[in-house]
Order: C-alpha cells, then sequence, then structure tokens
C-alpha cells in the first residue's frame, strides 16, 4: 500500500475571530497548507468540525469549502467526531492517499466558536455526549472532565494542586508561541486556586475555547519527495473508541480508546513510547493530559501527574508535551484541534518551532480525544530520510 507523507501545513491563529466567517478561517488555512507546498492541486477535502451546524447554522462543511477555496467540484465532506474531527479528516485524508484513488488530499479542521456565549455553546458542546442517559440529566463537558478528576483524585490520593505542572508547562510554552490564544504565564502557586468552573476544575485548569482552522495536505510519500524539502511521513495512524457514557465504562479513570490507538499506531510506526521526543496531547482538562500519558505508556496507571509534577513534561524533558501551549494555552479550537497538534509536530520535526523548539525532535506523535475520550485519534510522524 502507498505511503502517505505531509507536504504542507497551515494554520490560523486560536482566538475570538468575531469578524471572520468559517468559510474565510477555512480558507485561511488552505491557502498557508497550499503555499507550504507549493501546489494548487487538491483532489479531495476532508473537512473536521463539531459545532457549526450548531453555532453558526452551517452544515454541509466539504461543499462550502471547496467552493469558497477555489476547488469546486472535486470530492469534498465533512468528518465529525467530537473534539477528535480534526484528527479524524487526517486520517480520512491519509486513507484516501494510501488507496491509490486520491493523488493529492487536504484534511482542514474549522471550528466557530465563540459568536455565541454561555448556555448555547454549554448546549451545542453537551450534544458530543451520551444524548439519553448524560446531556438529559444536564451534564456539561466541564461536568464530565470535573468527575473524572475528582475519581482519579479519589482513587490515586492526588490533590488539586498535583495537577498545577500541566497548566505551567502549557503557559510556558504558549508564551513563546505567536499564535496562542493566552501567551501568559502562570505560576504553579496560583493554580488551585482559580475560580471554580465545574469543582474540582478551575479556570486555571480547563482549556478556553476559540475559533481557528488548520490545514494539513498529504500525498504518496514517492510524490512528496519531488514536492517539497522536508515531507513528514505518517508511519503510524489509528482511530479506537470506547463507550460515550462514562458510566459505562470498566473503569472510569482509564481511556481505553486512546490506549488502543496509541498502541496500534505505535506497532505500525515500529516504535515505543520512548522513541517518541514529543507528544501532543489532548489536554482540554489537566486530568486528561495525565490520563493521556498513562494510556499512550509514558507513565504507569495512576502516576501521570508525577510526570508533570517532576518536569518532565517540558521541552527539555524526557516527554516534552503541548509545545505549542497545547489546548490549555495555545487555546481548544475544539474540532480543529487535531489538525492544530499535526501542523505543530511536523513544524517541530522539520526545525521551524522557534522559540518552542525541542532539539532533535525525529519523531512526533498526535492524539485527540473525542467528548471524555470516546474517540482517540492518534499520529505518528517522522521525516522522510
Amino acid at each position: 500500500m502507498t505511503d502517505a507523507a505531509i507536504i504542507g501545513i497551515g494554520q490560523t491563529a486560536v482566538k475570538e475571530h468575531w469578524n471572520t466567517s468559517i468559510r474565510h478561517l477555512a480558507w485561511y488555512a488552505i491557502e498557508a497548507a497550499l503555499d507550504d507546498a507549493h501546489t494548487t492541486e487538491v483532489d479531495a477535502i476532508y473537512v473536521g468540525n463539531m459545532l457549526a451546524g450548531h453555532l453558526s447554522n452551517q452544515n454541509h462543511l466539504g461543499a462550502l469549502v471547496a467552493d469558497f477555496a477555489g476547488l469546486r467540484g472535486i470530492e469534498a465532506i465533512t468528518v465529525e467526531a467530537d473534539n477528535a474531527s480534526g484528527g479524524a479528516a487526517l486520517r480520512q485524508a491519509m486513507l484516501a492517499v494510501k488507496s491509490g484513488l486520491v493523488q493529492t488530499a487536504l484534511a482542514v479542521g474549522v471550528e466557530k466558536v465563540t459568536d455565541e456565549t454561555g448556555n448555547p455553546v454549554d448546549a451545542a458542546l453537551a450534544t458530543g455526549l451520551d444524548a439519553d442517559y448524560e446531556a438529559v440529566h444536564g451534564l456539561t463537558v466541564p461536568g464530565a472532565g470535573a468527575l473524572l478528576m475528582r475519581r482519579y483524585m479519589h482513587q490515586y490520593s492526588v490533590s488539586v494542586a498535583d495537577f498545577a505542572g500541566f497548566s505551567v508547562n502549557a503557559h510556558a510554552n504558549g508564551a513563546n508561541n505567536p499564535l496562542a490564544m493566552f501567551r501568559n504565564r502562570l505560576k504553579a502557586e496560583r493554580f488551585a486556586s482559580g475560580p471554580v468552573v465545574a469543582d474540582p476544575v478551575t479556570l486555571f485548569d480547563a482549556a478556553p475555547l476559540g475559533d481557528g482552522a488548520a490545514a494539513v495536505i498529504v500525498t504518496s510519500a514517492r510524490r512528496a519527495m519531488d514536492m517539497v524539502p522536508q515531507p513528514a511521513l505518517i508511519v503510524g495512524s489509528a482511530i479506537a473508541t470506547d463507550t460515550l457514557a462514562l458510566h459505562d465504562r470498566k473503569e472510569v479513570v482509564w481511556l481505553t480508546a486512546a490506549e488502543q490507538s496509541a498502541k496500534r499506531a505505535m506497532t505500525q510506526a515500529g516504535v515505543k513510547p520512548e522513541d517518541v521526543d514529543l507528544f501532543e496531547l489532548h489536554d482540554s482538562f489537566t486530568v486528561m493530559a495525565a490520563l493521556s500519558l498513562e494510556a499512550a505508556g509514558f507513565a504507569q496507571r495512576g502516576q501521570g501527574w508525577q510526570l508533570a509534577k517532576n518536569g518532565e513534561i517540558g521541552r527539555d524533558g524526557r516527554i516534552p508535551i503541548s509545545t505549542f501551549g497545547g489546548l490549555k494555552a495555545r487555546g481548544n479550537p475544539v474540532g480543529a484541534t487535531g489538525a492544530y497538534q499535526i501542523v505543530e509536530v511536523v513544524r517541530q520535526l522539520r526545525g521551524q518551532a522557534g522559540d518552542c523548539q525541542i532539539k532533535g525532535a525525529k519523531i512526533g506523535m498526535a492524539q485527540c480525544l473525542g467528548s471524555s475520550g470516546a474517540t482517540a485519534v492518534t499520529h505518528i510522524l517522522r521525516m522522510i530520510e
């Protein structure tokens, strides 16, 4: 089967784009990716999005984006997998190229969320929960995060303050990212004293929602070598799922889908956790970062928080995470998150990460999660040598 490689990347800043429509956001990222790939030839577009139908009154994004990007007539569809939509869109683009039926595919994650505030946003986000058994009873996404965090703290005798290292690291990295939503640094002693969002989750613990778009262009590895000087090979890619409702899981504080997708991607890539130079994980809440590190094999059960407390997740640590600020400081563009993570990994592998650069990065891993881990999409990249 054909190997797939990334030849172009593009992104917008994550922020409140009040004066920019969802089609414009997608186009800005696509234009940047096409310029980066030195091409205008695209055969298929896969649009990762979760909330456009709820908050922008706009479905059918595939046709909309293809038309506005000047690519009318090509194959274009929307891919929805909650917050994992962007990563799932890239996987569809990769599979299309690997099948040989599509020569060049474009995956773009786009989200426009800040035009609404309060209840409409909470209700839209809650559509990613189990409608019959969670959302109908008033559970929200922060509420689900709080339930996970409270159970984790109880099960492993951890305090809120023990999670501070995740947010401190994210903000330290975000301070060096000009496209980050928040570039302020956070002191560890301030973490636990933040305003409560959903007890025990605080404002300093939860990722801020933002608008944005990120695009990735994929073609065969053979063609990539002739098109750009630094193509990134997709050496591992996997999607796995778990129960949608938290109460249906055999073990609430274990991300089974994240474990399965990480193992499958690592097996494909022929790597182990110790071979990975950076890990862009889904830190929508700090407990999700701890759980992801454990599920992916970087820490033992109940010990993911220790990596943050001991400084092992920083740029010079054992497994750098959130290298451009992650969802916590770069901002959480919801369905576009997975595409942003891939753009960030590619920049690291190219040596184009500026002040966020991980020295000697050769293998990068990205994992985005839908809902509270009901969907997990993992990709592993390395440069073509």
